[in-house]
């Protein structure tokens, strides 16, 4: 119970107060005070008020002094009920403004941690306008990524799951600890909605803006599934996080910023001997069919294998200012981070948004041929470029193809001349193999052993 003033005390104002302390706030019968105090107040409270100032007293002190002596118990139980009831309150109120600046995501996603209580409302949008222009050019395809800590990567993937299966999207994201990377189609009204949760997610709207999402035309077609999973890392290079983190990255330039600079290095006369290395950090078949002017392409089939690539040619980079550039630019940063943390190089600069951002700005600059795409497109084009030839007639030529044999998941450049002929596989031995297999039974035994794949080393080693 509330300690109350005694008369030998009236003029210590610190006794005047009274101390939760001398509250029980843990009795059960207080747990949800707010409707009964009310209730007390107003049926039992006031008619007591009301009694004694039409019956016993003159003024409000003798009602008061009354109250006081008479009724103790009654107001120290309701003033025990009313100080719990602001306690419960204030401590509520500082739990959430704790945790919100903790972990964004705890409160982003405690209703409910699949993320079905965060979906855009798409209850004024009908099936039909959602899934409008999926499959042409009406729909769009998102390409993004963002490089932050996240402390629970399963939470997140639930949330996409939902998100993307909600707005009808394809495509894939991959979600580690070091943050999330998308590549998604839809209808246009899908990947907007799409891009505005994820601008509205505190998890990520202090470290996107909506310049950072890259758009494309196609839509869900372009993909056969929707895949969304955790990884170790969001883009595969092969090497833990906590060896090579993106937090040590190359210095950004933006598109005209790294125009300028390849400008300065295409002006230069003698380029073997310049002081300036234009590095592709990409794979063999997407420079073969779009790449900068006097670029470094390594001959690598995987991103994986470029670290190896950059440890077998480190004199390459010594000293030098390196300008390196990928399709969207998150190849980039865990690559520019291993290339600095080699010491070898003057100067490590990276393009900001890769090279769709600089098409999208310099269709006709220095980057010639075709965007190599991953999904069913395979490439985009800004300009009538062709830099590369038909693997059998050496004619120009940019258009992949699977290759014919089923099995096989090569890409193959072969032109329409040369597919009448019945060119469709890889190379000879693919395609020989692909014959026998029509007729014969040992297509589950199928290996890919071709010869532009064995030919070809894991780790190119640049000629000086």
């Amino acid at each position: 119970m509330p300690s109350f003033t005694s008369p030998d005390q009236e003029d210590d104002l610190e006794a005047c107060v009274l101390r939760f302390s001398d509250l029980d706030l843990k009795d059960t019968r207080l747990i949800n005070p707010s409707s009964s105090l009310k209730a007390e107040l107003d049926v039992s409270t006031k008619k007591k008020y009301s009694f004694a100032k039409k019956k016993l007293f003159r003024d409000r002190i003798g009602i008061h002094r009354h109250v006081a002596t008479q009724h103790a118990d009654e107001i120290c139980h309701q003033t025990a009920s009313l100080l719990k009831q602001l306690a419960v309150t204030l401590n509520t109120s500082k739990s959430l403004k704790s945790e919100d600046n903790r972990n964004p995501l705890k409160e982003y996603l405690t209703c409910n941690w699949e993320g079905s209580a965060w979906l855009p409302d798409i209850s004024c949008f009908s099936p039909d306008e959602l899934m409008r222009g999926q499959g042409s050019d009406d729909g769009e395809v998102l390409l993004y990524y963002c490089y932050r800590d996240l402390e629970d990567p399963p939470r997140v993937c639930a949330w996409q799951t939902a998100l993307c299966q909600h707005l009808r999207l394809t495509g894939k994201v991959r979600i580690a600890t070091e943050g999330i990377n998308g590549t998604l189609g839809g209808s246009k009204l899908a990947t907007r909605l799409y891009v505005e949760a994820m601008l509205s997610c505190p998890l990520f709207k202090d470290y996107m803006c909506k310049d950072d999402f890259k758009t494309s035309k196609g839509g869900a077609c372009c993909f056969p599934e929707l895949r969304v999973g955790v990884f170790e890392e969001i883009v595969p290079m092969g090497i833990s996080p906590n060896k090579i983190s993106y937090k040590k990255p190359g210095v950004h330039l933006s598109p005209r910023e790294f125009h300028k600079e390849v400008e300065k290095f295409l002006s230069q006369t003698n380029e073997e001997q310049s002081d300036t290395v234009l590095l592709d950090c990409r794979n063999f078949y997407e420079s073969k069919i779009g790449r900068f002017q006097g670029c470094l392409a390594p001959d690598i089939r995987k991103f994986s294998y470029f670290p190896s690539y950059i440890d077998k040619n480190l004199e390459l980079f010594r000293e030098k200012k390196v300008l390196m550039y990928c399709t969207g630019g998150i190849r980039c940063e865990r690559g520019s981070a291993y290339l600095k943390a080699k010491g070898v190089c003057k100067e490590v600069f990276q393009l900001k948004g890769g090279i769709h951002k600089y098409l999208e700005e310099f269709p006709d600059g220095f980057y010639k041929g075709k965007l190599f795409v991953f999904d069913e497109r395979y490439a985009l084009s800004y300009n009538s470029d062709v830099v590369s030839e038909c693997s059998y007639c050496g004619a120009p030529w940019d258009q992949y193809k699977l290759c014919s044999t089923s099995q096989c998941r090569q890409l193959i450049l072969t032109c329409p001349a040369c597919q009448r002929q019945g060119f469709t596989a890889c190379c000879v031995t693919c395609q020989d193999k692909g014959s026998g297999l029509a007729s014969g039974p040992t297509q589950s035994s199928f290996k890919e052993e071709c010869e532009c794949t064995a030919r070809r080393p894991r780790i190119p080693s640049e000629l000086p």
